[in-house]
């Protein structure tokens, strides 16, 4: 069902004026004031060009937001549909911030209050987060991190369809920070680069044996058998991903080189059974709590002087507080998901026995990843809302235009942080970053 056009019913005209002074006075003070719609009605425009047009598709929201004027129930009624952006996605995302600091004294309130009860409330508007069982399921997690939960925050968030990231991924379905020579690159050459450049990191010889943790759906193991002649392992707890790969090693020939399993990284078994072990995009659902667990494991399978790849998101914060970004996140998209600063990362890696050969910062190459992935997605939009419905095509591509704000900010970070186990001094990089460049 189409929620913006279901939700859409006309406001007589003598009811304008008391929705133009609530979103006025909750406006007020914003940068660059959008222009105004309640349902297909104008209610302002300005002299300039606005960056992009507010529309309120039921009038109960604004009653709500009197009492509780909450950029989580903003993100939320965009996602039934219950308001929508006409415009640039990117420039109305400036609504968070400003949310979080609208501050209503009780004088304010009781004015507005007046003009809300003014307002019709549909059937619809005691509105409840979007997601239903899988909603519910991701705030009773409460950053456990016990194999059943992890299994369940990795389903929530990778199991949706397979068809689904197809229509946005890059061709060799790369769901991680892309490595961008220029700016001008395109998403398929970028992903193309990123995974040459963890091989090379990594040093990779024939006959190498890897072990890639959250393998997705295989890009990474597939590439280093095909380019380099490893031999590769990838474990994920997604089984969607699983079923992929699994074909797709089948589909490239590879099964003498790439074996994939649905397996827990606590669950890994031997001692000293690879010669290189990456992890990309996977530590962030690991639980900070976990991390030493994590790393040990890591410590334990690789051998003396062996190479760990650790690819992964930071914030710019110690720990992982509350707030709206990080309750945002763990709601809708991460469920479980808690980020550090990459100080604290590589300290914890050296607690761990690990030595840090080199740390390479790569948050303006995420910030155009996400840019590509949002604008491949709407350009597929129907597809996507035959395959996931309105409400999750909406998530998507809200988290994502947000996230790529938060990376050009600098509020989140990703480093590559390639470090390896301790062997009576043995230094296992070359002497200089030369060869990672070559031609």
């Amino acid at each position: 069902m189409d929620h913006s056009t279901a939700l859409t019913r006309p406001l007589p005209p003598d009811l304008h004026a008391p929705a133009l002074r609530i979103l006025r006075r909750l406006l007020a003070g914003i940068e660059r004031p959008p222009a105004l719609k309640l349902g297909d009605a104008i209610l302002h425009e300005l002299e300039t060009h606005p960056e992009y047009t507010l529309v309120i598709r039921d009038p109960g929201l604004l009653r709500r937001l009197v009492l509780r004027p909450d950029p989580l129930l903003l993100a939320d009624a965009y996602f039934r549909g219950v308001i929508d952006v006409e415009g640039d996605l990117y420039s109305a995302l400036a609504l968070k911030d400003h949310f979080e600091a609208v501050s209503l004294t009780w004088r304010d309130k009781l004015a507005l209050w007046r003009d809300a009860l003014m307002l019709r409330v549909s059937e619809q508007d005691d509105l409840k987060p979007v997601g239903g069982l899988a909603s519910r399921m991701a705030r009773r997690f409460a950053h456990r991190h016990s194999r059943q939960t992890d299994r369940a925050a990795i389903s929530f968030h990778y199991d949706v369809s397979n068809a689904f990231y197809g229509l946005w991924l890059d061709v060799e379905r790369v769901y991680s920070c892309a490595y961008f020579e220029t700016a001008h690159d395109s998403l398929e050459q970028a992903q193309r680069n990123k995974l040459e450049h963890i091989c090379r990191k990594l040093r990779l010889q024939p006959g190498d044996r890897l072990l890639d943790i959250g393998c997705g759906w295989g890009a990474l193991v597939c590439w280093a058998a095909r380019r380099h002649r490893v031999r590769a392992h990838g474990i994920t707890l997604s089984e969607r991903q699983f079923e992929y790969a699994r074909e797709r090693i089948r589909v490239e020939g590879l099964q003498g080189l790439v074996t994939v399993e649905l397996r827990d990284y606590r669950d890994l078994d031997g001692v000293a059974v690879y010669d290189k072990v990456s992890s990309v995009g996977m530590f962030e659902h690991v639980g900070l709590a976990n991390l030493p667990a994590y790393y040990a494991a890591v410590q334990r399978v690789l051998r003396p002087g062996g190479l760990f790849l650790n690819h992964g998101i930071t914030h710019d914060e110690e720990g992982w507080n509350r707030t709206v970004a990080t309750e945002f996140i763990n709601r809708y998209v991460f469920p479980d998901g808690e980020l550090d600063c990459v100080s604290n990362i590589q300290l914890g890696m050296e607690r761990a026995g690990f030595e840090i050969h080199d740390v390479e910062g790569l948050r303006p190459h995420y910030a155009l990843t996400l840019r590509h992935w949002v604008e491949r997605l709407e350009a597929r939009r129907e597809e996507a809302l035959q395959e996931v419905g309105e409400v999750t095509y909406r998530i998507w591509r809200l988290y994502m235009a947000a996230c790529a704000l938060e990376f050009e900010s600098g509020g989140t970070g990703i480093y590559q942080i390639v470090a390896s186990k301790r062997d009576r001094g043995t230094w296992p990089v070359p002497l200089t970053r030369r060869d990672l460049y070559r031609e």
